[in-house]
């Protein structure tokens, strides 16, 4: 009797795994989506309070708030090159998500930080600044907040 039981539960078990397997396959949907692609700037709201924010003088905040910044990413696996070019300016950035990387700042500071991943989200805080950047479709929002201040930027999949 007991061997009877014993070879009921594999058959059964057996049948839940394949089943499971089943539709875990058919149902998969990926949780992350690629971040790699050029983007352009569509829109940016609170540029001028946060740029006063951080120290850059008046002069270039009144020569960027006009110019839309074309971002590169190239993903590979949980290394990324971000480059971010802004009318003569161009700002590279390199990490690998979950370590400590060297990364320049909007005012051209080089601080040490930690990219964090959760999805289709990144995040890090370099000195004091959060920000947050989200992929959605082909649109990236990046949110920076410094203190009561946060600035948004949209950028589109070009």
């Amino acid at each position: 009797m007991i061997g009877v039981c014993v070879c009921v539960f594999v058959r059964v078990c057996e049948y839940i795994s394949q089943r499971n397997s089943f539709w875990s396959l058919y149902l998969h949907l990926p949780d992350t989506m690629s971040f790699s692609g050029k983007y352009q700037l569509e829109s940016q709201e609170n540029f001028e309070p946060f740029m006063k924010a951080i120290g850059l003088p008046d002069e270039l905040i009144q020569k960027g708030k006009d110019v839309k910044s074309v971002s590169e990413i190239e993903e590979n696996g949980n290394d990324f090159k971000v480059t971010v070019t802004t009318g003569t300016k161009v700002l590279v950035n390199s990490f690998t998500i979950g370590q400590e990387a060297e990364l320049e700042t909007i005012t051209g500071e080089k601080v040490k930080a930690v990219v964090q991943r959760e999805g289709n989200t990144l995040k890090v805080t370099l000195k004091g600044i959060e920000s947050v950047t989200r992929l959605e479709g082909d649109t990236i929002v990046n949110t920076m907040t410094l203190g009561n201040i946060v600035y948004k930027r949209t950028s589109k999949r070009v």
